[in-house]
C-alpha cells in the first residue's frame, strides 16, 4: 500500500491492546493512518495509543462500528482481526454481517513489511529477545531501522519504532499459520519445537508451516544447533554456539556467570574477537548470535558491532528483575512451553550459585521459588508430563489456575494434574488458585533470601503490582 492511499485509509483494531496488534496501531499511526480500536482491558498499551490520536473503546459492541463508520466516511476503511477474536465477537461478527474491509494482522504486517529491506525473525522460542538485540545493534550501528516486535525493546521503550529507514527488523509469529504471509530479505528461524497444540497437531505441521516462511525469504539463517531445523532446512547461512565448523558464524562461550557471557566470535570457522556480552545464559547467547549473524549479512561492521554489545538488554518480561520485597528477590518471565520453563530455571540456579559462592558460603543457599501460570489448557493437557519434568527442579513450585487466552475447556482441564505429578519428583509443591492469594500468604510461602521466578504468558505479569499495593 503506498503512502497516499495509506493516508486515505483508517484501521480499526477489535482486540487493540495484545502485544502484537498493539504495535501494528502503533505502526500504521506513525505513518500517518487514522485509529481506532477496541479492547476490554485498558493497559499501557492502549494508554500510549491513545495519547498519539488513537480512538480507545472500552467495550466491543456493534455501535463501535457503526460509530467509526459514520466518524471516518471520507477513508477507506479496515477492520482488523488476530487469530484470538472469536466469530462470536460482537464487532467481529457486525463486520461480517455487513460485508465490511476484515483484515487479518499478518495481512497488515506483510504490507508494512513489504516497504523495507526486512529482517524476519521466526522460531519457537526466542522472537522477541532476538528480535529486540537485532533492533538494538542495527539502531546503534546503522541509525537506520525500524522494528516491530511482540515485546517491549528498552532501546524504544515500545514494541514498535516505524520511521522512514531502510531496515526493519519484524519479529513474526506460526502459531496461527499465517507465518506463509510474511515475505522477507532474510529469514531468521531461531529453534523449531511442537507448541499451539490449539492449531497443530504434531510436530510435522509446525515444521511445514516454517518451510513456508523459508521459502518466502530471500536469505535464510538458521540455528544449527537445534535439530529440527538443521535436519530439515538448508542454507549457507547458520550460526552455533557449540562448533565454528560449517557454520558461517559462532561464538563459542569461554566464561558464562549471572551477569555476562564472554565467548569466541568466528566466521566461516576463523577466529575473529572476543566477545563480552552482558546478558546472562546460553539461550539468550545464541539469540544474541543470530542477532549478530543477520547484521553481518546485512553489511555491519564487526568493529561497530562490538563497540555497542554492551549496551544490549533484555526486552520486558524476559528474566526481567522487579524488585526486592524483604529479602526476596523477584523476576518476571514469559516462559510457558517446557523447554522455556527449562531455561529460565537454569538461569536462576546459575544466578543462586554465583551469590553463594560470592559470598563465601557464609549464609544459607538461597531457594529458587517458581510460580507458574500455565497458559491455555491445550499446552496444558499436550505437555502436562514436560511441565512437571521442568518445573520440579525448582527447590518450591507454585502452580496458580490455567490462564485460558479464550480457549474453551471441554476436557475439564486443571492446574492439577500438573501439580500431582510433580509431588512424585518434588513434595514442596502446592496448588494456590491465583495471584491474590499468593500475595495473601506471600509470607507464609516464601523466606528471607529467595529467588522467586514469576513465570508464564498470562496476566501473571501483575504479580508485582499486586506484592507492592499489598506492602
Amino acid at each position: 500500500m503506498d503512502k497516499k492511499l495509506l493516508l486515505k485509509s483508517h484501521f480499526h483494531f477489535i482486540g487493540i491492546g495484545g502485544i502484537g496488534m498493539s504495535a501494528l496501531a502503533m505502526g500504521l499511526l506513525k505513518k500517518g493512518c487514522s485509529i481506532s480500536g477496541s479492547d476490554l482491558v485498558q493497559n499501557d498499551e492502549t494508554n500510549k495509543l491513545e495519547k498519539l490520536g488513537a480512538e480507545i473503546f472500552t467495550s466491543q459492541v456493534q455501535q463501535n462500528i457503526e460509530f467509526v463508520i459514520s466518524k471516518f466516511t471520507n477513508k477507506l476503511i479496515n477492520f482488523v482481526v488476530s487469530s484470538a477474536i472469536k466469530p462470536e465477537n460482537e464487532e467481529f461478527s457486525y463486520c461480517k454481517e455487513k460485508n465490511l474491509s476484515i483484515k487479518h494482522r499478518s495481512e497488515i504486517l506483510a504490507m508494512l513489511m513489504g516497504t523495507y529491506t526486512t529482517l524476519a525473525v521466526a522460531g519457537s522460542h526466542g522472537k522477541t529477545s532476538t528480535s529486540t538485540f537485532l533492533s538494538t545493534i542495527l539502531e546503534l550501528c546503522t541509525r537506520n531501522s525500524s522494528s516491530i516486535t511482540g515485546g517491549i525493546i528498552p532501546i524504544y521503550n515500545s514494541n514498535c519504532h516505524l520511521e522512514n529507514t531502510k531496515y526493519l527488523v519484524a519479529e513474526v509469529d506460526e502459531s496461527d499459520g499465517t507465518i506463509n504471509k510474511y515475505k522477507s530479505d532474510i529469514g531468521i528461524i531461531n529453534n523449531i519445537d511442537f507448541d499451539h497444540c490449539d492449531h497443530f497437531s504434531n510436530l510435522n505441521e509446525v515444521i511445514s508451516s516454517f518451510k513456508s516462511f523459508a521459502k518466502n525469504s530471500k536469505k535464510l539463517l538458521i540455528n544449527f544447533d537445534c535439530e529440527t531445523s538443521r535436519s530439515n532446512f538448508y542454507s549457507n547461512f547458520k550460526w552455533s554456539n557449540t562448533t565454528a565448523k560449517n557454520v558461517a558464524y559462532a561464538i563459542i562461550p569461554t566464561e558464562i556467570n549471572s551477569k555476562y557471557t564472554i565467548g569466541k566470535y568466528y566466521e566461516n570457522g576463523n577466529f575473529i574477537n572476543s566477545l563480552n556480552i552482558p546478558i546472562p545464559g546460553l539461550h539468550n547467547l545464541s539469540n544474541i548470535t543470530a542477532a549478530i549473524a543477520a547484521s553481518r549479512m546485512i553489511g555491519v561492521d564487526f568493529i561497530e558491532i562490538k563497540k555497542n554489545i554492551k549496551y544490549l538488554k533484555l526486552p520486558k518480561k524476559r528474566f526481567e528483575f522487579r524488585g526486592q520485597i524483604d529479602e526476596r528477590s523477584l523476576y518476571d518471565d514469559y516462559a510457558h512451553h517446557p523447554n522455556e520453563i527449562k531455561e529460565t530455571i537454569k538461569l536462576g540456579r546459575l544466578m543462586i550459585e554465583q551469590k553463594y559462592n560470592n559470598e563465601n558460603n557464609e549464609c544459607q543457599k538461597s531457594r529458587l521459588v517458581a510460580i507458574f501460570q500455565p497458559h491455555r489448557y491445550s499446552r496444558v493437557k499436550q505437555f502436562t508430563k514436560e511441565f512437571a519434568e521442568e518445573l520440579s527442579k525448582a527447590d518450591v513450585i507454585y502452580v496458580t489456575s490455567i490462564y485460558g487466552a479464550g480457549e474453551g475447556n471441554k476436557d475439564q482441564i486443571t492446574s492439577k494434574i500438573i501439580t500431582d505429578l510433580i509431588y512424585k519428583k518434588n513434595k514442596n509443591v502446592n496448588y494456590i488458585n491465583n495471584y491474590y492469594e499468593v500475595t495473601k500468604n506471600f509470607y507464609k510461602l516464601t523466606q528471607k533470601g529467595d529467588l522467586l521466578l514469576n513465570m508464564g504468558a498470562g496476566d501473571c505479569h501483575n504479580f508485582w503490582s499486586i506484592l507492592n499495593k499489598k506492602n
